[in-house]
């Protein structure tokens, strides 16, 4: 998988990307198939594979056009390439869906919820850290350089549909019971305001919405691995099986408490720098589309306090669990790892900004 992912996200050519971009598929369908927590296993797996396949089909008949009109798919000629402009509008929606379901945002995140709950740990934190980002990344480097007019004419489908999951995905989040279930929607809420960061089609919105695809890997990931780290002592992801667990597991609360603030996007954090620059590249392009996201973001605050409240505060439930035992060394060292990065790029995030502005600033000359 990691091979898969680093060709995917290094390759200069249309039809490479493609086989990279499927390929990936195969080992995440194992990964949850097999390696799944629970009977539902075989269901998200089906679930993950057919969705990106069907969207990934539609894409392939785009790349097909493409290569028929141009005779190559070489990324530097799609750039130097004029499509017509019913072309960029065909073509576009063929690519859009592909990678909105990766991405994914409403309505095509069914998959992801169900793919989070049935898999382990680890291809969690890989869905979370890394797969997910090949739907921006699709953006960045093929839909918005290569079909400029279109994009600028879908501004408004993007803006909405992004707005409407962010608020939507916010809101489910509320009433979820699973631990990986909320972790999971307030993935597809952060996600979705990366993509609409992605349509302000402006400097700002552009490198805020990179900079929070990165923090989102880190933050979630961190999250997911909280998830297991319980699952793996108590044996249940259900909220109401927790409670007080700040009175025995400190450290495992302090991280929880860190990245459930991050997750909010606290000042000082990965998320914050992210999402203050895509909602200045928001207001820029529409500002009712900054106030439905903003709203997304107050009740992201909700969700993240009120699961950490659930989970650490209040009586401990003995009742369901006799011992408690704190992070072990190799588990505090992987979360606090992970805070320290998300602190770095929150306090001075200049190194990563200076290169993805290089990119940034070559995407929008083009």
């Amino acid at each position: 998988m990691e091979a898969l992912l680093i060709s995917a996200f290094s390759v200069l050519d249309l039809i490479a990307f493609y086989a990279f971009f499927e390929g990936i598929l195969i080992p995440m369908f194992l990964l949850i198939g097999i390696w799944g927590s629970r009977s539902r296993k075989l269901r998200a797996a089906y679930y993950l594979f057919y969705y990106t396949l069907v969207g990934s089909i539609l894409m392939l008949l785009g790349l097909l056009y493409v290569y028929s009109e141009l005779g190559t798919t070489c990324v530097y000629a799609l750039h130097a390439h004029s499509f017509s402009d019913t072309e960029q509008l065909v073509l576009w929606l063929l690519f859009f869906i592909a990678f909105a379901v990766k991405v994914p945002v409403v309505p095509f995140h069914i998959w992801l919820p169900e793919a989070h709950v049935e898999a382990p740990t680890s291809g969690s934190v890989i869905l979370a850290g890394i797969l997910l980002k090949l739907g921006g990344y699709g953006f960045l480097r093929f839909v918005l350089p290569v079909f400029p007019e279109a994009s600028s004419y879908y501004v408004p489908l993007v803006l909405t549909l992004g707005s409407v999951s962010v608020v939507y995905s916010s809101l489910t989040t509320l009433r979820q019971v699973d631990l990986k279930k909320i972790i999971a929607y307030s993935s597809v809420a952060h996600m979705s305001l990366g993509l609409i960061g992605l349509f302000s089609l402006n400097t700002q919105g552009l490198e805020g919405s990179v900079l929070l695809m990165i923090g989102h890997g880190i933050v979630s990931s961190a999250l997911f691995l909280i998830v297991g780290v319980l699952y793996d002592r108590f044996h249940t992801r259900l909220v109401r099986y927790y409670g007080g667990l700040a009175q025995v597991m400190p450290l495992f609360s302090a991280c929880f408490l860190f990245f459930s603030l991050a997750n909010m996007g606290l000042p000082g954090t990965s998320n914050f720098v992210g999402e203050i620059l895509v909602f200045l590249g928001l207001v820029q392009r529409s500002l009712l589309a900054s106030v439905l996201a903003s709203a997304g973001m107050v009740l992201g605050a909700g969700y993240s306090l009120w699961l950490y409240n659930r989970v650490c505060f209040g009586a401990l439930k003995t009742r369901y669990a006799g011992i408690f035992t704190d992070l072990s060394k190799h588990e505090a060292f992987v979360l606090v790892y992970l805070l320290v990065l998300s602190l770095m790029l929150g306090l001075y995030p200049q190194p990563v900004m200076s290169a993805i502005h290089c990119s940034i600033s070559l995407i929008l000359r083009v």
